[in-house]
Parts: C-alpha cells; sequence; structure tokens
C-alpha cells in the first residue's frame, strides 16, 4: 500500500533535519580537531600560530580571571600584569562563567586539577548547541539551505575560536520568530543576544521596516519595546550592583584602535607604514559609524528602486556586511554571522563559495603572519619560523572585501518575493494591504 502523501513528507523533513544536524556535528568535530593541539594552552612552542590551533578561548580561562570561582563584574578584576577582564556583554562573560563552573565541577569529580583544556572542551560542548540551535532554526525556514551554515568552512575554523555562535544562534531563532510573526518572542531572542554581541540589535532596523511595510505599527513597536527590555532586564542588575566593571566592553571598545582584520588598519598601516596606527579609536568610531550609515541608506535606496516590494527582512544581511566592511574591528570569527543569511536571504553558491575562499584565505595568512611578527619581534617560540608577510596577509584581507562587495551588488540586484526566498518554509503570510 503507497505511503500516503503528508506521512512522506514527514518522513522526507526528517531525513532533512538529520542531514544537516549530521553535517553541523561533522563540520565542528573537525573544528574541534583543529583547534585540539592548542586546547591545554602550552603554547611556548608557538604550535597557536604554526600549526593554525589559536583559539581565545584558552587564554582568557586566565585572563579573564574564570579560573576560580570569581563572578564577572560583581568581583575585582586584578589588573596586574596588565591583564584586561570582563571585556566582553554581559550574556557572553556569563557564557564563559558556566562553561568554566562545567569544567571546574568535572574536574573535582574526577578528583582532577581544572585545566585549560578542560575549560576549552566545556565551552566547546555549548558551542556545539548552539551551532544545533543554529541549524534547526534555519532547517525551519530554508529547509536543506540551512547546509550554507552546517557545511561552511567558516564554522569549521572559526566555530571554537570564540563565543560569536552563541549571538549567531539568538539572531537566528530571532529571525525565525519574526518569520512567524510572533515578534514578542522575535524581541526576546534579539534582546538576548545584543546582550552576547551587540550586532543583533541590527536586525531590529529590517525586522520594525518589515511590519511598517505591513501597517502594523504596534507590531513594530512591540519589536523594540520587548527588545529593550530584555536587554535592559539582562545588563541591570550588574549596571546597579558594579557599573564600572559592566563599562568595561564599551570603554575597551570605544578605545580600541584598528584591527589588523580592518580595511581602517590596511588604510593607516599604508599610509603610515609599520605595523602601528596612530588613528584614534574615537574618529575612527566617527568615521565608522557616518560610513557605515551612508552604504546601508545607500544599499536600501537600491534596492526600494529596484524592487519596491521586497522583503524588509531580507536588509538584514547588507546591514552586516556593511557594518564589517566599514567598522575599525573585523575579527576573524564575525564571518559567522554571515553563515545564516547565506541561506536566507542569499542562496547563491558561487558567491558563497568565493566568500568561504577568501575567508579561509584571511585565516591562514592571519595566523601565519602572526607567527612571522612574532619572529621578527625576536619570540624564541618562532626562531627560524618563516610565515606569509604582512602584504600576503592584507592582499587577502582586500579579497574578502571585494566578494562581500559583490554580495552586496547581488543582493541589490536581485528579485523575488518570501516565498521565492523561501519556498518551503512554514512562514506565516503578510496581511493583506501592505504597503509597497
Amino acid at each position: 500500500m503507497p505511503r500516503p502523501r503528508h506521512a512522506a513528507a514527514r518522513h522526507a523533513a526528517g531525513a532533512t533535519l538529520l542531514t544537516v544536524v549530521t553535517a553541523t556535528l561533522v563540520t565542528l568535530a573537525a573544528g574541534a580537531a583543529l583547534k585540539q593541539p592548542c586546547a591545554s594552552g602550552r603554547w611556548t612552542d608557538g604550535r597557536q600560530y604554526r600549526r593554525l590551533c589559536y583559539s581565545d578561548i584558552v587564554p582568557l580561562y586566565g585572563t579573564e580571571r574564570l579560573t576560580g570561582g570569581r563572578l564577572p563584574y560583581l568581583d575585582p578584576c586584578p589588573r596586574d600584569a596588565g591583564e584586561q577582564c570582563d571585556e566582553y556583554p554581559v550574556l557572553t562573560m556569563y557564557f564563559m562563567r558556566t562553561s568554566a563552573w562545567i569544567s571546574q565541577g568535572i574536574a573535582g569529580l574526577a578528583g582532577h586539577i581544572p585545566t585549560y583544556a578542560g575549560f576549552f572542551y566545556a565551552n566547546a560542548l555549548l558551542l556545539v548547541l548552539c551551532a544545533l540551535a543554529t541549524t534547526w532554526a534555519l532547517w525551519r525556514m530554508a529547509g536543506v539551505r540551512a547546509l550554507y551554515f552546517a557545511l561552511a568552512p567558516t564554522l569549521l575554523i572559526y566555530g571554537f575560536v570564540n563565543w560569536d555562535l552563541l549571538a549567531v544562534a539568538l539572531a537566528t531563532c530571532g529571525t525565525l520568530t519574526y518569520l512567524r510573526r510572533r515578534d514578542a518572542l522575535a524581541g526576546i531572542f534579539l534582546g538576548l543576544g545584543t546582550a552576547a554581541k551587540l550586532y543583533p540589535a541590527l536586525l531590529l532596523i529590517p525586522f520594525v521596516l518589515g511590519r511598517l511595510r505591513e501597517r502594523r505599527s504596534a507590531d513594530a513597536w512591540t519589536l523594540i519595546g520587548v527588545a529593550g527590555t530584555t536587554y535592559a532586564l539582562a545588563n541591570l542588575p550588574f549596571v546597579i550592583a558594579s557599573p564600572h566593571s559592566w563599562a568595561t566592553f564599551f570603554r575597551f571598545n570605544s578605545q580600541r584602535g584598528a584591527d589588523w582584520d580592518s580595511l581602517w588598519f590596511i588604510a593607516c598601516q599604508r599610509l603610515h607604514g609599520g605595523i602601528g596606527c596612530g588613528w584614534s579609536g574615537r574618529l575612527l568610531d566617527a568615521w565608522s559609524l557616518a560610513l557605515f550609515a551612508a552604504l546601508a541608506g545607500s544599499l536600501w535606496w537600491a534596492r526600494r528602486h529596484r524592487d519596491p516590494g521586497f522583503p524588509r527582512w531580507t536588509f538584514g544581511f547588507p546591514l552586516i556586511v556593511a557594518f564589517l566592511l566599514t567598522n575599525k574591528v573585523y575579527s576573524p570569527q564575525y564571518g559567522l554571522w554571515l553563515l545564516p543569511w547565506f541561506g536566507l536571504a542569499l542562496p547563491n553558491p558561487w558567491l558563497f563559495g568565493a566568500f568561504e575562499l577568501a575567508d579561509m584565505a584571511v585565516f591562514v595568512t592571519r595566523f601565519s603572519w602572526f607567527g612571522r611578527l612574532s619572529a621578527d619581534l625576536q619570540d624564541p617560540a618562532f626562531a627560524g619560523y618563516h610565515g606569509v608577510p604582512l602584504g600576503g596577509f592584507q592582499i587577502a584581507l582586500l579579497v574578502r572585501a571585494a566578494v562581500l562587495m559583490a554580495c552586496l551588488a547581488a543582493w541589490v540586484l536581485q528579485s523575488g518575493n518570501e516565498r521565492a526566498l523561501l519556498p518551503f518554509a512554514r512562514i506565516n503570510p503578510a496581511p493583506a494591504g501592505v504597503m509597497a
């Protein structure tokens, strides 16, 4: 007897979800194997750059003062040796604190001393859960196109470099709930995401614009209000209890100069020579904001001029790209922010492949050049090491920037409504009478 159509559809959907979940786990397992040589924290032989296994997670166990029971923001942060701690947003700091408690608890049960490796793998476990949540949300929106995230080399090389997968999971779940027209829940996800990493706040712009186009101003205000309230509730206890420590993240990022991976650093370095940049952080912030606003506004105008009815939520993709291109900081793992959007808003395999190749080139040249720089600075761990020169690293950065500009052009030139982008997603339809 033939299987009923709806049962066959459920079976196919289950197989697809199993496929993307398996792909995610395989990619992350390969990523963990790549980082394994560095997990112990014994880097005296220079392995972090020689073997391309560097991860912020390992050294920050010590520099963020998580080796004991210190509560971020609430307990004093020692300043000896010039080390910085509490430099991340609230949700990320307590994600790190939770990982430390898990690793310390497991070590205590086994009668062992807590180690850097234990901290790394506790974080890796929690980050795997974040990646699976992202995969699930993408599958609910885009079906098998969740593989843009699950199989991405960027996920392999950067998934365990920092804690960005936490914000990526919250932002992606916020996108799913927005498309399901559950605006209060979307606001909660975006508020929590902003408490982990500021970039999810950018998504409020296209989401609110989308609700306004649908003549649903009350829902737009719900998004803004719930997101703001959620962010405030996550932060307020620390603002009250220890305002100076809580503000460390904002002070640190306002004062820092151009990051190695930013276009600002290339410009500054080429103008002034050397590896330093004398441009102040506050000056760069002002110019970055101005250029970001100009680029984002131009992209919005160009797309709306070509296609007045385009799905407003897709503007999230060019907003994030514009932010990365104009900001003074482009940490290598920020490529993770873009992966869900390739599957949702720009499912172009050629541009995705070009971005992945460029992102991998930046990864290899960046850490290879760091090894070369360490050798130039007389670090004995890199004696005799010959890495990529600074020019090679910067060429990779420029190629990645060019690919991202091509992605922006492709987004402006594409056409199609929400159903064309997400044909198999169970997305609630827009109400009748939306504004063009």
